[in-house]
């Protein structure tokens, strides 16, 4: 790794630049970037976000600067992540000694970076065995396979050329320690949740056109990718007869949405499309079920463990390592019994489910976006006193030889 960051602002405001693609309220990695800057201008730090989306709310306050990078028309993401690292690497060439830390998110350009916040690791998910992908099945499938070969060598550079490593989770944590990078430049901090948005309790507008009566499972995220794993749902649904599915997310592009006819489920699978209020849809289930083949440090798990929903999720996600007593952690995400298994335990006990549901809104609790900021603000001073030490150490070698 490089070590020839310098910095030339002598201001007493402390400058962060931001580099991601967005900064916005609506997903979960652009969520994790609103909550930083808005931590960082509640400090009174200066901020430059470097990135194609930024959030309204944001836009004009005085100590904000946005960079825009707009978002390139050129085909299939891989070629517009491409792009975006040759322009946001130009910018911050031009800009970065007006900066006193320099943070980044993956690989997203072609410079050094003080924090590096890891969301998701492509080597992780190459070698993990569901990983579904192979060069030989289909053009998508070619395509799918060489994204994530390069992603994975990108990463690679760019966790390199990163002076600390955050990773969302202890997976990926040792994810990326497998990768051959020293475990003490790696520091573990959760995503968080807005625990006032969601919580426990009855939903105030239950408009969602769901069965009343009968135990109500949700599950949430892309539903058209098989990382996510809707499929093991469903057919673990067949052997728990009563219970019901709600499903949320985009519609489009989706292959599962014929696949409840196939196993005779129809009537109690209910797909509802892309969901804005998330918060009054969780008060309006009984569990959320997210046997994810991969993940990192999924929000929407988060957000089900504030509403006080007791959880199902496999090992295979990163969120399964602080759920505890909150849910049930099943082994094998491909394991269509086991999660049945657990959804007919949670179908069954309502006194269970109650009990479950207190104990994730607990779990929950310590997982707050203030508690997140916070320890990504511990890790800025920490470089902060080390580049004021390497200054200084600069300073009197340089006296030293002077004279």
């Amino acid at each position: 790794m490089r070590t020839d960051i310098s910095r030339k602002n002598n201001s007493t405001r402390r400058h962060l630049c931001l580099i991601s693609h967005g900064c916005r309220r609506n997903d979960g990695q652009s969520r994790v970037n609103y909550e930083i800057v808005k931590a960082a201008l509640n400090r009174g730090w200066q901020v430059t976000f470097i990135g194609s989306y930024l959030s309204d709310d944001l836009r004009h306050l005085p100590l904000l600067k946005w960079l825009r990078l707009e978002r390139s028309r050129l085909p299939s993401n891989l070629i517009k992540n491409l792009v975006f690292a040759f322009k946001a690497s130009t910018l911050l060439k031009k800009h970065k000694d007006e900066f006193d830390i320099i943070h980044t998110n993956g690989f997203i350009v072609w410079s050094q970076a003080d924090i590096n916040t890891v969301h998701f690791v492509h080597s992780g998910w190459l070698q993990n065995r569901f990983y579904p992908y192979k060069p030989v099945r289909s053009p998508y499938s070619l395509y799918q396979y060489f994204f994530t070969r390069l992603n994975s060598y990108l990463e690679q550079y760019a966790f390199k050329e990163s002076r600390r490593i955050i990773a969302v989770s202890e997976k990926v944590k040792e994810e990326i320690k497998s990768s051959g990078i020293l475990e003490k430049r790696i520091h573990v901090i959760h995503n968080g949740v807005d625990l006032e948005e969601f919580h426990p309790g009855q939903a105030q507008t239950p408009d969602f056109s769901l069965p009343a009566g009968s135990p109500l499972f949700l599950f949430a995220g892309d539903i058209r990718t098989k990382r996510k794993n809707l499929e093991s749902v469903i057919q673990a649904l067949k052997l728990v007869p009563q219970s019901h599915l709600a499903v949320a997310g985009s519609l489009k592009g989706s292959p599962y949405l014929d696949f409840p006819k196939q196993l005779g489920v129809a009537d109690r699978v209910h797909f509802l499309g892309l969901i804005k209020d998330m918060p009054n849809l969780m008060r309006s289930v009984d569990a959320f079920v997210f046997p994810s083949r991969y993940e990192a440090c999924s929000l929407v798990l988060l957000e089900a463990l504030a509403s006080g929903l007791p959880v199902i999720t496999a090992a295979t996600a990163g969120g399964a390592e602080f759920i505890g007593d909150g849910g049930i952690v099943i082994s094998n995400p491909d394991d269509i019994q086991q999660l049945a298994n657990a959804m007919s335990l949670l179908a069954g006990d309502t006194q269970l489910r109650s009990s479950m549901a207190g104990k994730a809104r607990q779990v929950a609790a310590g997982l707050s976006w203030s508690h997140m900021t916070d320890r990504y603000f511990e890790i800025y001073d920490q470089c902060l006193q080390n580049q004021s030490q390497t200054a200084a150490l600069a300073y009197f070698a340089t006296t030293e030889t002077l004279t």
